[in-house]
């Protein structure tokens, strides 16, 4: 089970069955908006705060991918999940909607790859039949939380990124007569936290490659893999500035991932000419691209192995009134089609 030092493999292949995508405004009119289930046609979602908005979009994917794997709330054993804002409130709220029995995450930007790696091992040894995992990011909310309120206009640094509204969630099960034809979790590396002290909150780009570098290079020392073994391997919201940092890194460290091989999640949710500065951010960057697109594309053929690696910023309101430097995380998850 435990290959290396840091990896799992999951030798009982954990299937996903079926996902639920949701996102806002901005998202409808990005690259990627076809391959969302639900998008809103505002921040506000008729609701009266932005946090409360985020709940919805929660909700929202988790009756998609329910609805699409034909399943009852009650046929599943776990809700793994989580978000960036206030101890998670927006998740933990959306599961006192859906009762479902709750393990609230919180891994920044990293949340999603961190519950697709616990939903897995958890199916792979049978601790469950049915498992929801996913995360989510609302831009208002998370703006006034992590910078400043977007009422205020503020202007910002070529190297800052925009925050996605949305969700994502993705269904996981060990019952073989539903896992048919669908992509399957085979291994997920644990990274550790890495902190090369930037202190730009506007530069999380910069800040999260060197962690998903670290991360990547674990795989493949694990797994005792070339990467060319991957159709794809995504970082969850990198940008155009970690992108390249991250690309750099790669190829100095000796691994042989070739440009067209490796992608951002963050660069490729929205168009060129939508104002994003660097690209996208935010917990629902990775979890609506992976659970969306991605996961559409690999059942079209057009992938049949990805290496998904979500990097999260490990930072707070409070560590950067207090001086601290931008500690970063980035975990990985192989999904592979039968």
């Amino acid at each position: 089970m435990l290959r290396g030092h840091q990896t799992w493999v999951f030798q009982n292949r954990p299937a996903i069955i079926s996902t639920g995508v949701s996102g806002g405004p901005f998202e409808a009119n990005g690259n990627l908006a076809d391959d969302f289930d639900i998008l809103h046609k505002d921040l506000w979602m008729e609701q009266d705060s932005y946090e409360k908005a985020h709940r919805i979009l929660i909700e929202d994917a988790i009756e998609v991918a329910l609805k699409k794997g034909n399943l009852a709330k009650e046929d599943v054993q776990f809700l793994i999940a989580g978000d960036l804002i206030n101890q998670i409130t927006p998740t933990s709220f959306a599961a006192r909607t859906v009762q479902i029995p709750y393990l609230g995450i919180f891994s920044a930007c990293s949340t999603s790859a961190e519950g697709l790696a616990l939903a897995s091992f958890l199916i792979n040894y049978q601790g469950a039949k049915y498992i929801l995992t996913g995360a989510s990011s609302h831009n208002a909310a998370a703006e006034r939380q992590f910078r400043y309120p977007t009422e205020y206009g503020a202007q910002k640094p070529p190297t800052a990124q925009w925050t996605v509204t949305g969700a994502g969630v993705a269904l996981l099960t060990n019952e073989a007569s539903l896992a048919g034809n669908h992509p399957v979790t085979t291994s997920a590396t644990i990274g550790r936290v890495v902190d090369m002290g930037l202190t730009d909150p506007f530069n999380m780009g910069g800040a999260m490659a060197p962690a998903a570098v670290d991360t990547i290079t674990a795989h493949f020392r694990d797994m005792q893999r070339d990467p060319s073994y991957y159709d794809l391997i995504v970082t969850g919201d990198l940008g155009k500035i970690g992108y390249r940092v991250a690309l750099d890194l790669l190829q100095s460290s000796g691994l042989d991932i070739k440009e067209d091989q490796y992608k951002d999640c963050g660069i490729m949710i929205y168009r060129d000419d939508q104002p994003v500065q660097s690209g996208a951010s935010g917990a629902a960057s990775s979890a609506t691209v992976m659970y969306g697109h991605l996961l559409n594309e690999m059942k079209k053929g057009v992938y049949k192995r990805i290496l998904f690696v979500a990097t999260g910023a490990l930072l707070s309101p409070l560590t950067y009134q207090q001086n601290e430097s931008i500690p970063c995380i980035a975990h990985a998850v192989s999904i592979e089609m039968p």
